[in-house]
């Protein structure tokens, strides 16, 4: 029995919902083409939208020119802080020399960039616990793209489990993220409205 088997037995018979036993089910039954996150312990289930995921690869290639492949990932599980927060964020650059956990996942500590793009049915989700569980972590950079409104939310400078700077940018903007991790800057021109 590995370790994360034996800990998801010892939660189950003390009556405990883990992050671990709560994905492994619902990989089984998720549809194809869906994307499942665990938001404080409630699940969200939504298809993968045409405009949603120009957004994702936009924000992708323009870090690909920077960072390298490994570093660079899209709906990869990674637990926050909170009650049962597994999040699988749209756009994700893990910090160079990062190493994943026993249990073969990336720790949010070694998260400097996250970037959501706003689906209607979760997008209270993105604004509110996600910032919360991002900030707590210390993400340095969390980028909200909304393509109902047509702009882009930028979060930067976590303490205290908030963001001390926000910034708003309208698509057709650039984002300037030169003063941060990230020290480039994303371009908006492409990013489709819905």
């Amino acid at each position: 029995m590995t370790v994360l088997e034996d800990r998801i037995e010892m939660a189950e018979e003390n009556g405990e919902l883990t992050l671990d036993a709560l994905f492994e089910s619902l990989e089984r039954t998720t549809p194809e083409g869906y994307k499942v996150e665990i938001v404080e312990g409630a699940i969200f289930m939504s298809p993968q939208r045409d405009t949603h995921w120009e957004i994702i690869l936009d924000v992708v290639e323009q870090l690909r020119t920077k960072f390298p492949r490994k570093r660079v990932k899209s709906d990869v599980r990674i637990d926050y802080p909170g009650h049962l927060n597994g999040f699988c964020s749209d756009v994700t650059l893990i910090a160079e020399g990062a190493e994943k956990t026993p249990g073969g996942l990336w720790r949010c500590g070694d998260v400097e960039f996250v970037a959501e793009v706003i689906s209607k049915g979760t997008a209270h989700n993105d604004y509110s616990p996600k910032r919360t569980a991002y900030a707590t972590a210390e993400v340095p950079v969390y980028l909200i793209a909304d393509p109902y409104q047509g702009r882009c939310l930028v979060h930067t400078d976590p303490k205290d489990g908030d963001y001390a700077v926000s910034t708003r940018v309208d698509f057709g903007t650039d984002i300037d993220l030169t003063g941060t991790v990230v020290d480039l800057v994303l371009k908006t021109d492409d990013f489709p409205r819905d």
